[in-house]
């Protein structure tokens, strides 16, 4: 297998070896991407899912980058220098209270826009003064 990888704007050609390979092969996680237990990277590959599958998953996806599409239904500006957006896919249960994902960022997007969400997952976050969460993902880029 060749890989090609930039380094600071250097194109490298990476041959690896069968076992070099394999080495490199990570079990699936819940939504058929590979992952590892690793330290959270802003480098790492985005694990995709729907807001419910957030939810289900929280245990392993605790601290792990992810990537979630939804709609922007609420928009909080400014609290505690960020930008907190609330997003909706249509899956989840209001009843069970899994049908909204809190994310926070520095971007401000429209109410009724359709955004991905990319950042870092946390379960169970008490920032305090009322400010606590089953699940947030925290200091998100969003993109169209």
């Amino acid at each position: 297998m060749t890989r090609n990888t930039t380094l600071i704007g250097i194109t490298v050609a990476l041959s690896l070896s069968a076992t070099a390979q394999a080495a490199l092969a990570f079990p699936k996680d819940g939504f058929g991407n590979h992952s590892a237990n690793k330290t959270v990277s802003q480098k790492q590959p985005a694990l995709s899912g729907t807001v419910a599958e957030l939810y289900k998953n929280k245990n392993t996806l605790n601290k792990k980058k992810v990537a979630v599409r939804g709609k922007v239904v609420k928009v909080a500006t400014g609290i505690m220098g960020k930008n907190w957006v609330h997003l909706r896919d249509g899956s989840g249960s209001a009843k069970k209270r899994t049908n909204d994902l809190t994310v926070t960022t520095r971007a401000l997007p429209n109410e009724g826009s359709t955004v991905t969400a990319v950042g870092i997952l946390h379960k169970d976050r008490d920032f305090g003064a009322g400010y606590k969460y089953e699940l947030i993902i925290e200091d998100a880029e969003l993109q169209p």
